[in-house]
């Protein structure tokens, strides 16, 4: 047989195997009257023929038989064709293969099914590459300092460097940073789990956001700051603890990314609709538009919006996003006409202890 005849024949087998001809009907149950009628038909039309025709009875019966299992077997084929994939499919799943998808050209509950097949394969590969792109991100994170560390205490043990104060400070500032990252690992896992349950109370704003500056000015970065709280004496019912978490990494991170003498302006003010929205904006290189949302995911720092092997850890303003989110509010990068804004709103009712639960 010639190539081509190949081609051709295994085209005609292919289009035989995707036969479908009930994909048109809506309903598995239409389906399988439409399957009944149309053997029973079949089968009594032929035996109204052959009993016209004075064919004998066993004869007539035999064929009407084969062509009622060759009707059911066409028709059929087309309802049972799409489980057959999902089933091959769940397969692939079970042995990692995320790729898989099924074809999904009916419009009865088993074309629903495979609807729903192909979103769920599709959410457990993004699921896998997120694990996958985790463990790489933990694993170069976790390499850096220990590399520091190590090569700073073998320094000391052959003797290259002296085991005096600046050696220890800079085997202390490997291990702080360590012990910071395992930590950030450890809340951020806990958040997302929600097994953070909230301290909601009732503070004033001012004096809390005054506090997060003084803190960040001790850092003795050459910024200048400015705080603005409108109406005097606001207060927001909120995690304290964890709304002060929010607000120090992202004032700092504002002051990291601001030139010299830049301006870090902090304010809060309430929303016609009674929730607290606070910004914090800065004077450096902006977050441009495509990274904006990309910002809160975790491990992606500076303009690449990848890990790098200096600054923090790059979980900062992923465990904010979620320490946000568990109060029921929002977190975003805002247009800016010059540097970054990040606007953040907690509405004026907080989740209750039950429903973080759930």
């Amino acid at each position: 047989m010639r190539p081509r005849d190949r081609v051709r024949r295994r085209d005609r087998v292919t289009r035989l195997r995707e036969l479908q001809p009930l994909d048109r009907l809506s309903s598995l149950r239409i389906k399988l009257g439409v399957l009944v009628a149309a053997s029973v038909t079949v089968s009594a039309g032929f035996v109204a023929i052959g009993v016209t025709l004075g064919i004998q009875a066993r004869y007539v019966v035999t064929v009407a038989v084969l062509l009622s299992l060759a009707v059911t077997q066409v028709l059929a084929h087309g309802m049972i064709a799409p489980l057959r994939a999902m089933a091959a499919a769940a397969s692939s799943l079970a042995h990692g293969d995320y790729s898989r998808r099924v074809r999904a050209t009916s419009r009865d509950e088993v074309g629903r099914l495979a609807v729903v097949f192909n979103r769920m394969a599709a959410d457990l590969e993004a699921a896998d590459r997120a694990r996958r792109e985790l463990i790489a991100n933990v694993s170069h994170e976790l390499r850096t300092p220990i590399s520091a560390l190590r090569a700073v205490l073998e320094n000391v043990v052959d003797g290259v460097t002296e085991p005096d104060g600046a050696a220890v400070k800079a085997a202390l500032a490997q291990t702080e940073r360590l012990g910071l990252l395992v930590e950030e690992l450890l809340d951020l896992s806990r958040l997302e789990a929600g097994a953070v349950p909230l301290d909601v109370s009732e503070f004033e704003v001012e004096p809390f956001l005054a506090e997060v500056v003084r803190q960040a000015q001790t850092a003795g970065r050459a910024v200048r700051y400015r705080l603005d709280v409108r109406p005097p004496g606001l207060s927001a019912r909120a995690d304290e603890g964890r709304l002060h978490q929010v607000m120090a990494n992202l004032v700092d991170n504002a002051a990291k990314h601001s030139p010299a003498d830049g301006l870090v302006q902090v304010s809060a003010v309430r929303t016609a609709l009674g929730a607290l929205r606070v910004e914090v904006a800065d004077e450096g290189p902006g977050i441009p538009e495509p990274e904006r949302a990309r910002v809160f995911e975790r491990f992606t720092r500076g303009s690449t919006g990848k890990s790098a092997s200096g600054g923090g850890t790059g979980l900062g303003l992923a465990i904010a996003r979620w320490a946000v989110q568990l109060h029921g509010g929002t977190i975003e990068v805002m247009p800016s006409a010059r540097g970054a804004l990040i606007r953040l709103e907690l509405p004026a009712e907080q989740p209750s202890a039950q429903r973080l639960s759930e």
